[in-house]
C-alpha cells in the first residue's frame, strides 16, 4: 500500500529492487528482510517484481539506462517511475559492486607483495584452520531471533540440526544449524511439503574436519554451521526437513 510509505524509510523502500535481483551483500539482504517483515509497501512490490530480474538486469547494463524513454516502454505495472528508479538503481549497485570487487583485488595483491602484517589464523593438528576472531555470520544473527524452531537428531549419523522459520510474502525464510556432522562432504538442506513436492533450500559444503564437533581440537571445528535460504513453501504447508548429502544419503530429518 502506498500509505504505508513514509519518508523516514525511504532508504529502505528504494532496496527493494536490488532485493528482488539478488544483488545485495548478505549485510544488507539482512537488514532489508528485517524491515520487509514489516512493510506491507515492499512486500507488494517485492511480489509485482518477481520474474522482472533479467529484464531490469539487461537494462542496468546499457548506455544511458534509467531515461524516461526506456521506463516508458516497459509494462505499466509497475509504474514507469518506480521502473526507471529501479533500472538507475540496479546500474549504480552494479558499479558499487564492480568497485568492491576491484578494491578486494587491490588489496589482496597489496598484501601479496608486501607480505602479510598480521597473522589472522592458525592450523589445527587435525587440519583445519581455527580463525581466532570473526564477525557474527549473518545467518547465526538471523537465527539467534527466531523464535519458530524445529529440532531433530539422526540415531545413526549422531547428526543434530536445528530449523529457524519465519513467514515471508514470498514463503519461508528459513535458517539451519547444523552439528556433529563430518567431512569432505556437500549438502543441502530440503524442504519437504506436506503434499509431497520438495525444494532445496539451501546447500554448502563440508570441510574434512567438520561443524559442531564436541571434542574437536580447533575452535572452528566445535563451532555449529549456520546457512540460510528459502522456500516457497509456507510453514504451514512444510512437513518436514532433510539435510541430504549430494550422493543422495540422509543425514538428518526434523519434523516441522
Amino acid at each position: 500500500m502506498q500509505g504505508t510509505q513514509g519518508s523516514s524509510g525511504a532508504n529502505e523502500h528504494e532496496t527493494v529492487g536490488a532485493y528482488a535481483l539478488g544483488i545485495l551483500d548478505d549485510a544488507e539482504a539482512t537488514a532489508f528482510e528485517m524491515h520487509l517483515a514489516t512493510c506491507e509497501w515492499c512486500a507488494q512490490q517485492l511480489d509485482e517484481l518477481a520474474g522482472m530480474e533479467p529484464m531490469l538486469a539487461a537494462l542496468a547494463d546499457l548506455p544511458g539506462s534509467g531515461t524516461p524513454a526506456i521506463g516508458e516502454s516497459l509494462s505499466a505495472k509497475p509504474s514507469p517511475r518506480l521502473v526507471n528508479n529501479l533500472v538507475d538503481e540496479v546500474a549504480e549497485r552494479r558499479a558499487m559492486t564492480r568497485r568492491r570487487s576491484f578494491y578486494m583485488v587491490a588489496a589482496a595483491a597489496a598484501l601479496i607483495i608486501g607480505g602479510p602484517v598480521a597473522a589472522i589464523a592458525t592450523t589445527g593438528d587435525d587440519g583445519g584452520t581455527s580463525t581466532e576472531a570473526h564477525a557474527t555470520s549473518p545467518a547465526k544473527a538471523a537465527f539467534d531471533v527466531m523464535s519458530d524452531r524445529v529440532s531433530g537428531r539422526d540415531a545413526s549419523t549422531k547428526v543434530s540440526a536445528t530449523v529457524a522459520m519465519e513467514s515471508k510474502a514470498w514463503g519461508t525464510h528459513a535458517v539451519l544449524e547444523l552439528k556433529n556432522v563430518t567431512g569432505p562432504e556437500k549438502c543441502s538442506l530440503i524442504a519437504v511439503g506436506k503434499n509431497g513436492e520438495r525444494e532445496t533450500i539451501t546447500s554448502w559444503s563440508v570441510p574434512k574436519w567438520g561443524y559442531g564437533i564436541a571434542n574437536a581440537k580447533t575452535e572452528q571445528a566445535r563451532q555449529p554451521l549456520y546457512v540460510h535460504g528459502g522456500a516457497a513453501f509456507t510453514p504451514e504447508e512444510i512437513d518436514h526437513f532433510e539435510v541430504m548429502t549430494f550422493e543422495g544419503k540422509r543425514l538428518v530429518e526434523v519434523d516441522a
